[in-house]
């Protein structure tokens, strides 16, 4: 298993603009995230360091392995 980066909230929203994802809308520090095809829906918390766990859920939930995610970095 690859090893997370510690990334920002901003990072990781344009880390999965590459595949697909837009900014749907922002509120307070909650950015959210939807693909139209295959539909996905996440929520990015827009911090300077994204706990692991919240980066490996937002990971599991836009369909991607961590080597798949890293490599958008």
């Amino acid at each position: 298993m690859s090893k997370l980066p510690q990334i920002s909230g901003r990072t990781c929203v344009s880390a999965l603009n590459k595949v697909g994802f837009y900014v749907r809308r922002q509120r307070g520090s909650h950015v959210v995230l939807r693909r139209d095809d295959p539909y996905a829906q996440l929520v990015v918390p827009d911090h300077n360091v994204l706990d692991r766990g919240t980066l490996r859920a937002i990971i599991r939930q836009a369909g991607l392995s961590v080597e798949e995610f890293v490599d958008l970095l």
